[in-house]
């Protein structure tokens, strides 16, 4: 009597096989019949590529579970199909049998090896072949057992077993940490609860690539190996079960269940072995793509496929390499059980030696590594003695190598070699594929990063934003932390100059311990060079010294900063302990670099260049104000233009001689360094003639005649100059000339305001110039405003502020000290438009205070 059904059709194409195993498993585990899903797995992968492989059909899948056993159909609509071969085929019969060696029939081979039972039904346009998988029975209280094992055959430990049991809360924080977990770890609970998880594990993923620890850790259930963190700096490799729980109030969190690596039979399932007559026992194939198989992730797709050869094989570790692009060298690209620091990306030449036995293009067993040490260096002082490594192969060429090992000798056969590379030629082609998915998108990448790099750094000339601009493209996304350093032009050694990480909280750790080693050497070799000294430093130094830091500081990599033939710096990055840097990363590192060292030098020339011209335009601004008695004096200065302290509007103020000073407040035609050079001639003349004893009138004449000798490089300029001398009766006495300026304004006590001055002649146009000094007398609180052309010409589409405009805000300013009228005629220039001011802008303010009454 069927029980339960379920039923899914497939499309012939290529990732039908996948969907069908993944179908079939969910099905299975879903009726709670764990134990016969991977016997189900192997035979409807097989059964279903007949069908839209060879017959190129649609393959219809029905799982139907009955008393006592499941059954599974596999029907194609394409009814020529050989039977499979056995022992004793008459020869006259054998056209009807399938090849055994023939990849064709070997869905049915494996059905007469793992099924009670099978069989083929024809009926019109249909095929459809079915195998039943007997169900074990089921102890009241069991649910799952294993048969009594010799003793010899138990996994072995070398002592107390630690079962270190860790509670991680929502947000990824230790909730629960046991005293196993102490012993194993060395980490008191006090020390941990509380603090990210992410601290301690040393997850087999980089950011980016593969099932990160953030989703592993949301997950219902999970197992696998990665490393922790002890509290003495190294890593030890652990197996660890995760299950998702949920408390009293429907909070989830995760329990995780931690073993040593060596002790994970305490929590792995055994390896399953397929009943049958022991005199003829009969070997499984093994199938290393289990589940579906997507090319969106080939980190997860590495490490599930080395994790399950590891499994179905019985080992005590298992990874494997992939061929660099240039076919020369392999990459550690997925492993479980061995170090943690030979993890990832270690290399290693495909052609180690030039013995056909040691190749890395054919299947090879190794009966016991302790006679050849150095026949795997990957292996080197791990403990293991037994291998199978078989190649991976596409098409002939090969693209990589899967090795299976184990600590016993003697572990593993040629017939072990075979098995595992039958599942090695499945699998290779789903690895390529994925492979080159994973690298078009890492190029593409690439493109992208390095296009918004070169935009980000061309947006600024700020050496320090373009030094922060560096490390903040580098972190996260090609290590995990970043420093940089430069070097003067006299060949010093290198400046430690910005520090990154990505924990901000490890920062300043990491800039103390970089500022305590010798910086790395500036040799202007090309392309990316190893530097230990970092992460050698941070072991040396113990917990004490730096315990953000103890070990997490892997791999480090050193880049020149190399622009116009010369070495400006070096770009510095570090990646997590037990982590190395693909080469892929480093060759985007080197192109980050090439653009960085430009912006670099770009943004010092740029600065250096700017402090040179605004310690030239400072020395053409006025020192700091003489204080004269019983005037007020204020000003405010503005010059056009990004970087421009000095413009062609100027203003000035000194003694001419005991109780006489001179004040100036001029226009020179234009804007910028030009008008700034005549600026400069303007306000030295001034100060030079005025203190020989000129008056006001001989002054300007003379400046007049200095302007004309510049030739070419004159400019005209309005000037507003006059001697100023206060009065013993509390008055200030003025004596000017406004010779083409924007006339001086007068603000009297009652709020009235006049002119203060007439019009005469600009200078640097005429040589004969007749001009007449005019005078004045400020009585006690009463205000002279002087102001340049970029005060009165202030514009909003076709309003002006103008003469009127400035004195009507002139008005209002009455009773208020010099520095407040200047600082509320600045304000309604700035608020009479939404642009800034296109123009210098300059204003002088001269107030009698009022005479205080005993």
């Amino acid at each position: 009597m069927v029980t339960a059904r379920a039923a899914a059709t497939f499309r012939p194409v290529d990732r039908s096989a996948a969907a069908a195993r993944g179908f079939v498993r969910d099905a299975l585990l879903g009726w709670g019949l764990p134990e016969v899903v991977d016997d189900a797995v192997v035979l409807v992968s097989e059964l279903v590529t007949n069908a839209v492989v060879h017959a190129g059909t649609d393959a219809e899948v029905c799982c139907l579970r009955e008393e006592g056993f499941v059954r599974v159909e596999v029907t194609d609509h394409h009814p020529e199909r050989g039977l499979p071969s056995f022992a004793d085929v008459p020869d006259s019969g054998a056209e009807r049998y399938a090849d055994p060696d023939d990849e064709g029939g070997r869905g049915l081979l494996m059905c007469s090896a793992l099924s009670s039972c099978w069989g083929v039904e024809y009926s019109a346009g249909r095929k459809t072949v079915w195998f039943r998988l007997p169900l074990p029975e089921h102890v009241v209280g069991t649910r799952y057992a294993v048969p009594a094992t010799p003793a010899d055959e138990l996994p072995a430990t070398d002592g107390p077993v630690h079962v270190a049991v860790v509670q991680i809360d929502e947000n990824g924080r230790v909730l629960a940490w046991n005293p196993d977990a102490e012993a194993l770890f060395l980490h008191r609970a006090a020390d941990v609860l509380g603090h990210p998880w992410a601290e301690f594990a040393a997850w087999p993923q980089s950011a980016g690539i593969g099932l990160g620890l953030d989703e592993a850790l949301r997950l219902a259930r999970w197992e696998g190996s990665f490393g922790l963190r002890r509290a003495d700096g190294p890593t030890v490799e652990v197996y660890g079960v995760q299950i998702r729980v949920r408390d009293a109030e429907g909070v989830p969190s995760t329990l995780c269940l931690l073993v040593r690596e060596v002790d994970r039979a305490v929590l792995r399932s055994p390896a399953r072995t397929v009943t049958g007559d022991p005199a003829t026992p009969v070997e499984a194939p093994l199938d290393l793509l289990a589940g579906q198989v997507t090319t969106d992730d080939l980190g997860e797709l590495l490490q599930r496929t080395v994790e399950r050869a590891r499994d179905l094989l019985d080992a005590d570790a298992a990874y494997l390499l992939l061929t660099t692009d240039d076919e020369a060298d392999f990459e550690v690209r997925a492993s479980t059980g061995l170090p943690a620091g030979r993890r990832r990306y270690a290399r290693f030449p495909v052609d180690q030696t030039r013995s056909r036995f040691d190749t890395a293009r054919l299947p090879a067993v190794h009966e016991d590594l302790s006679l050849r040490p150095a026949a795997v260096p990957l292996l080197a002082d791990t403990g293991l003695r037994s291998l199978i490594t078989v190649p991976l192969k596409v098409d002939g060429r090969l693209i990589g190598s899967l090795g299976v090992a184990a600590a016993a000798p003697g572990r593993y056969d040629n017939e072990d070699a075979l098995r595992l590379q039958f599942a090695a030629d499945r699998v290779a082609l789903a690895l390529e594929s994925a492979r080159l998915a994973d690298l078009e998108r890492l190029r593409r990448g690439s493109l992208s990063f390095l296009v918004e790099a070169s935009e980000l750094l061309a947006g600024t000339l700020e050496h320090e934003q373009t030094l922060a601009l560096m490390a903040q493209m580098a972190v996260p996304t090609l290590a995990s932390w970043c420093a940089v350093y430069t070097t003067d032009e006299q060949g010093g050694p290198p400046t430690l100059a910005f520090v990154l990480h990505q924990d901000e909280d490890r920062i300043d750790p990491l800039r103390y311990l970089l500022d305590k080693i010798p910086a790395p050497d500036s040799g202007a070799s090309p392309g990316a060079r190893f530097w230990k000294a970092p992460a050698e430093a941070a072991r040396t130094g113990g917990p004490g010294d730096s315990p953000e830091l103890a070990g997490l500081l892997g791999e480090t990599v050193v880049l020149p900063l190399a622009a116009r033939n010369r070495v400006i710096g070096l770009l510095t990055l570090g990646a997590p302990a037990d982590v190395r840097f693909r080469q892929e990363i480093l060759e985007l590192a080197e192109d980050l670099s090439r653009r960085a060292a430009l912006a670099l030098d770009n943004s010092r020339l740029y600065s250096e260049r700017t402090a040179t011209s605004q310690a030239l335009q400072r020395s053409l601004l006025p020192p700091e104000l003489p204080e004269i008695p019983g005037v007020e004096v204020d000003v405010f200065y503005q010059a056009a233009g990004e970087g421009n302290e000095v413009g062609g509007d100027f203003y000035d103020l000194f003694p001419i001689r005991e109780g006489t000073y001179g004040f100036a407040i001029g226009d020179v035609c234009g804007t910028g360094p030009e008008a700034a050079s005549v600026t400069g001639l303007a306000r030295h003349s001034l100060r030079l003639l005025a203190r020989e004893g000129f008056d006001a009138p001989q002054v300007l004449t003379r400046l007049n005649a200095a302007i004309l000798d510049e030739g070419s490089r004159s400019r005209f300029l309005t000037l507003l100059y006059g001697e100023l001398t206060p009065r013993a009766d509390g008055c200030t006495e003025l004596a000017m000339v406004c010779a083409g300026h924007p006339l001086p304004l007068r603000l009297r006590t009652d709020g009235q305001v006049d002119q203060a001055a007439t019009p005469q002649p600009l200078l640097g146009v005429m040589e004969d110039l007749e001009l007449t000094v005019e005078h004045l007398v400020l009585q006690p609180g009463e205000v002279l405003l002087c102001v340049t052309d970029g005060v009165t010409e202030r514009r909003e589409g076709l309003r002006m502020l103008g003469d009127d405009g400035l004195a009507q805000v002139l008005t209002g300013c009455t009773g208020l000290t010099a520095g407040a009228v200047a600082a509320r005629v600045q304000r309604a220039v700035e608020r009479f438009a939404p642009e800034p001011p296109s123009d210098d802008m300059a204003i002088l303010t001269l107030r009698v205070p009022l005479q205080r009454t005993s």
